[in-house]
């Protein structure tokens, strides 16, 4: 069974159990894989939590039952989930720009989240150059925030954020302490429920580095796929993203270990030459 194949399956199940308690256990067992695994696949080939995904089509079908039956807004908010009227209206209302009991009124204009189903194409244009390494733990020194999982989003303040290390000088004196010549973006603590995940921005310390008071992050001892990316601009580390997760991870016999972060390898933006590279590590262990 192919990895589209697994993943379409997963949308039937959802969609076949969209008001009841879907679990994320039979789910990752059907794309033959971990939890963790099928989750960050899910949001990275679709741009949605799996979360997030359930919410929208629920407030969907929602919203089409209140304009075309005589059902009750409790009895609708309970199908879908909702413990209670207000939660249920909190959320309705965040989607579809106005409250339930709105929803028969003249001129509303609702917000349809179609199914998803998987048409990715595998085949791989261009070649993506990686390597297999081991890495022994290691600690970084420097700054972190708080990302929302939300595709795009997290793209956008991950790249202002580094941004802002180097406009306010705190990425280089971070690599003048340690002596490295590139940051470490590292994606850390990703939390599905929560919808969120640390950004951290710094450089790896060495055993010559006095202790300081910068924050610090131990990375653990992990194997990793190292990808060179296509190329230095945020679209191009983009990209890079992207095709790991669309067509290497499908075509190998890999899967992403949980609980380690993963990190990007970036140049200083002001210091970026034609022989500066940048790098994606991805922690991984075999299916």
């Amino acid at each position: 069974m192919n990895m589209l194949q697994s993943m379409n399956e997963c949308i039937d199940y959802i969609e076949d159990h969209i008001n009841q308690n879907i679990d994320l256990t039979i789910l990752a067992r059907k794309s033959l894989s971990s939890k963790f695994h099928f989750q960050r696949m899910f949001h990275m080939l679709t741009g949605y939590t799996v979360a997030e995904y359930i919410r929208n089509r629920r407030l969907t079908l929602a919203a089409q039952e209140l304009a075309n039956t005589n059902s009750k807004v409790i009895d609708i908010a309970i199908k879908y989930g909702y413990e209670t009227p207000e939660s249920f209206s909190k959320a309705f209302r965040k989607m579809h720009g106005i409250p339930p009991s709105q929803v028969k009124e003249s001129n509303v204009s609702l917000v349809a989240f179609p199914r998803i189903t998987f048409h990715i194409s595998l085949k791989g244009e261009k070649q993506m150059n990686y390597q297999m390494k081991k890495k022994d733990r290691f600690i970084m020194i420097g700054r972190g925030i708080k990302v929302p999982l939300l595709k795009e989003e997290s793209r956008k303040r991950t790249l202002n954020f580094r941004e802002e290390m180097e406009q306010s000088g705190a990425a280089k004196r971070l690599l003048s302490i340690t002596g490295e010549k590139a940051l470490l973006g590292v994606i850390m603590d990703i939390d599905h429920e929560s919808e969120d995940f640390t950004y951290f921005v710094g450089s790896k310390m060495n055993d010559n580095n006095i202790q300081i008071n910068d924050e610090q992050k131990v990375i653990p001892a992990a194997s990793w796929a190292v990808f060179d990316c296509i190329g230095t601009s945020p679209e191009e580390i983009s990209e890079t993203w992207d095709r790991i997760y669309t067509e290497w991870f499908p075509s190998t016999g890999y899967e992403q270990l949980a609980g380690v972060p993963e990190i990007e390898l970036i140049p200083m933006s002001d210091t970026i030459d034609t022989n500066d590279q940048c790098e994606i590590w991805i922690p991984i262990k075999k299916k």
